[in-house]
């Protein structure tokens, strides 16, 4: 992975701004895979990006496992936290989202099966450090 950008954010301002400014980057067949600790912010970054292409009911997939949305883009956000098994990827269509070039898909804790993942995509990790300081951390892979 390459190393493509790094943010700090000490505010929810702050990170609805990162993800404004991500809008650019993050356009129609992106794959989001998004890491960091439990609290630091995943599902928080997903609705102020949905936010800002028009989409105000973006809420955590953690018991759906997938959202979609439609704004001005289609937006599709994964949570792999409960999936116990691949297969129950592939049971809910995973490869049919995953391949489609009309969306964008963020995918929380997407570390847990990267193997599933497409070989290109974005990596977002965000660290929380003992500050309530965020580092963002923006990696491609192609």
């Amino acid at each position: 992975m390459k190393l493509l950008k790094e943010y700090l954010s000490n505010s929810i301002e702050e990170t609805d701004e990162i993800a404004e400014q991500l809008v650019n980057v993050f356009i129609k067949g992106s794959v989001v895979e998004l890491v960091g600790n439990l609290g630091t912010g995943k599902t928080y970054f997903v609705k102020a990006f949905c936010k800002h292409i028009g989409i105000d009911n973006a809420s955590s997939p953690s018991f759906s496992i997938v959202n979609e949305y439609k704004g001005r883009e289609q937006v599709y956000h994964f949570d792999f936290y409960r999936i116990k098994k691949e297969v129950e990827l592939f049971d809910i269509g995973f490869d049919e989202y995953i391949n489609n070039e009309n969306a964008i898909t963020f995918i929380e804790w997407g570390d847990l099966y990267e193997k599933v993942l497409p070989k290109r995509r974005f990596k977002l990790s965000i660290i929380l450090d003992e500050n309530n300081i965020r580092q963002f951390k923006l990696y491609i892979n192609e």
